[in-house]
């Protein structure tokens, strides 16, 4: 039987259905934890028995459900996924569903994952501005066979959301994509309010989404980026991706950008990246560039780019440039997922308004501000948490997880079960 991703039966789909997963892309055929043990979560707490720190390290493949939901504090420490196979679904914890403030979700060489319905939220977790706390919400490290479907990502210190790796392990050019990020897919996520003059040792680090040097097959779809000052997402050298009916909310300096830097590279020659960037649509706010262009190419970086059926509009609503800088554009699609049929542009704000992030059917107060925002193109960039509120609340909830409401191949709710 097919496995299918949750979202596929939320308010429409954004894309026909392929693969084991249910979610189109590369990653498609991963089984992340079916047929394994189902572990349930059963405290809030960071760490211990019952916790969800405890559920990510048990070896084998596994299921890992809820029967709490609330707030896990993080304080100010990284979750962990070092096992692989594991199904992490957040659909299944009680109102409110499950929020990790103040720390990171990471693997590292880990394969055959699937998130659903999760919030982080990092934040600056106290430390000080410059102090060189780099947090991401979700980021992945040299993994493969991931998907990250329906969650909410905000407040990072480092990108909201992204697949990493090293750039040059091995000795030929397959090898180094091997090692790195792959066969990776983003879809239906919220990606929010990086954090600029923060905790970053750089400084100003308010990003969306990387997609590191070499990493291939991704795919990134039906997401919200809002208030996010660059990489909406960025790829860098190297890249084979397709950015496909994504929403571009009040970016600052850049949307959708490629480049990749000489310095890193050397003595490597530069690897060509190529992108099929379509169907999406930027909206400039408050904090947008004047006339800034929905994709650019940094630095004459190699790049072969297939454009189709975007749009953009400045802050005066009128159309925005569709690209800025030198490339090689092609007049096909480079290489396109099975499965994968793009909404047109013009349907993809409606679509990602009612499907994007974690538990769209129970959004947050945080998402419901930001989706706001975005509609209202009132989106702003922030430095802290703090600028919005702060780090949210929930009063605790349990209950019990009930095998018999759910398909545990699809990890669907059953019909007839609220």
């Amino acid at each position: 039987m097919k496995q299918r991703i949750m979202a596929a039966v939320l308010l429409g789909a954004v894309v026909s259905l392929a693969g084991d997963s249910g979610t189109p892309g590369w990653a498609a055929d991963t089984v992340g934890g079916r047929g394994g043990q189902v572990i349930k979560v059963t405290t809030l707490a960071a760490a211990g028995p019952g916790s969800l720190a405890e559920a990510l390290q048990i070896k084998g493949p596994r299921i890992v459900v809820f029967e709490v939901g609330g707030i896990i504090d993080l304080a100010g420490k990284s979750l962990n996924i070092t096992e692989p196979f594991l199904t992490l679904a957040g659909q299944t914890a009680p109102v409110p569903g499950i929020t990790l403030i103040r720390g990171q979700l990471c693997g590292k060489k880990v394969h055959d994952v699937i998130i659903q319905h999760i919030r982080v939220r990092a934040g600056e977790a106290g430390h000080a501005k410059k102090s060189g706390y780099e947090v991401h919400g979700i980021d992945h490290n040299g993994a493969w066979n991931i998907i990250i479907d329906h969650c909410s990502l905000s407040w990072a210190t480092d990108e909201n959301l992204s697949a990493s790796g090293p750039r040059f392990e091995g000795h030929t050019l397959d090898e180094w994509r091997s090692n790195t990020s792959h066969r990776v897919t983003f879809s239906n996520c919220i990606l929010a309010e990086g954090l600029g003059q923060s905790t970053h040792g750089k400084g100003e680090h308010s990003k969306g989404s990387l997609i590191h040097d070499n990493a291939t097959g991704i795919l990134i779809v039906g997401n919200l980026y809002a208030s996010n000052r660059e990489r909406n997402p960025l790829a860098k050298g190297g890249v084979q991706a397709v950015i496909v009916n994504n929403w571009i909310s009040n970016p600052g300096r850049a949307a959708i950008h490629h480049g990749a830097v000489l310095k890193e590279w050397t003595p490597h020659p530069f690897i060509p990246s190529r992108l099929a960037v379509v169907g999406n649509v930027m909206e400039a706010g408050p904090d947008t560039a004047p006339k800034l262009a929905l994709f650019t190419n940094l630095r004459r970086s190699p790049l072969d780019l297939f454009m189709a059926d975007n749009l953009a509009a400045g802050r005066d609503g009128q159309p925005a440039p569709l690209t800025s800088g030198e490339f090689t554009t092609l007049d096909a699609r480079p290489f396109w997922p099975a499965g994968l049929t793009a909404l047109p542009a013009a349907q993809v704000k409606e679509h990602v308004l009612k499907n994007a992030g974690a538990r769209p059917w129970d959004r947050d107060d945080v998402d419901k501000r930001i989706v706001q925002a975005a509609v209202e193109r009132k989106g702003k960039l922030i430095d802290s948490e703090q600028d919005v509120g702060g780090y949210p609340s929930a009063a605790p909830a349990q209950a019990l997880f009930k095998p018999a409401e759910w398909n545990l191949e699809t990890m669907e709710r059953l019909a007839g079960h609220p």
